[in-house]
């Protein structure tokens, strides 16, 4: 396994388990979960932290499909360069710092559009490392 590979198992991982702040906030603030089966409840109406959880978590999967679809390119066609391997690094270092820092709402104005902006930034590295090593 190549460490992009590596770090793109790491991020999925994440992403995979970045549904229970926002699980664990709905039952926290509910005395009878039962209608949140049938349609979940307004994100308005939940503490802002679970709010900040939902959001993580589609921050999240915005950033990862990129990620994960450039991680199996740079695979196919043999890419892997230490820019590439450190790229993968930051992405998923970033993702993780943003995830943490949204939940617990430590991560304010500007630095969350800053750390979002990063994660984004790393994916444009693996695309350049693609287009010049491919």
């Amino acid at each position: 396994m190549t460490p992009e590979l590596f770090y793109l198992t790491l991020t999925a991982a994440l992403a995979a388990s970045m549904w229970i702040p926002f699980i664990v906030g709905v039952n926290m603030v509910t005395t009878d979960p039962s209608p949140h089966f049938i349609r979940p409840p307004d994100l308005k109406d939940l503490p802002p932290w679970v709010h900040r959880a939902h959001r993580a978590h589609l921050n999240l999967i915005e950033q990862a499909v990129p990620f994960a679809i450039l991680v199996v390119i740079a695979h196919l066609a043999g890419v892997s360069t230490t820019v590439t391997v450190f790229a993968a690094a930051a992405f998923f270092v970033i993702r993780l710092i943003h995830a943490a820092g949204m939940v617990s709402g430590l991560l304010k104005f500007p630095l969350r559009p800053i750390v979002f902006t990063a994660g984004w930034v790393a994916n444009l590295v693996m695309v350049w490392q693609i287009l010049a090593h491919g």
